[in-house]
């Protein structure tokens, strides 16, 4: 008989703790959201929700106010999001954060993975006929192959 000591925590060995969702407004996106909710709900795990603003150096050279619309963005994703948890509120409840990021969406989900220390990933499907050619964040994600990712169509 061998005596049981109790094990060092290991990351992602107990379930998910934070699972992270990409947000951008649009409807793939959305879906991926309710998704990794009814995930965080059913695992007990904290929702990560992210928002990635996009940086445009053309356009703030053109003098367009690109922070402001991107940060009008997030707070209509912000409001959304609150409306929707309001709305479950007293049938379920789950945990959830916003939080924004900036840069390109593969670059600024990396981060907010690696800063939230997410052990899973949830996107939504391209809808960009471009991402066909050079590849989505979706696809990016999985072949980084650091977390679980799970592809909402």
């Amino acid at each position: 008989m061998t005596e049981q000591r109790p094990q060092q925590f290991e990351r992602g060995t107990d379930g998910p703790k934070v699972i992270l969702v990409g947000v951008d407004g649009s409807d793939s996106s959305l879906r991926a959201a309710a998704y990794a909710s009814g995930l965080a709900r059913r695992q007990n795990a904290l929702l990560a929700i992210v928002y990635v603003q996009p940086v445009m150096p053309a356009g703030a050279a053109l003098g367009v106010p690109v922070a402001d619309t991107t940060g009008e963005i997030a707070e209509s994703l912000v409001a959304e999001i609150r409306s929707a948890a309001e709305r479950v509120r007293g049938i379920w409840n789950v945990r959830w954060e916003f939080h924004t990021f900036r840069g390109d969406p593969y670059g600024g989900l990396v981060s907010a993975a690696d800063e939230l220390k997410a052990d899973a990933v949830v996107v939504g499907a391209s809808e960009s006929a471009g991402h066909r050619i050079i590849g989505s964040v979706a696809v990016r994600l999985v072949k980084a192959g650091r977390w679980p990712v799970t592809v909402v169509p």
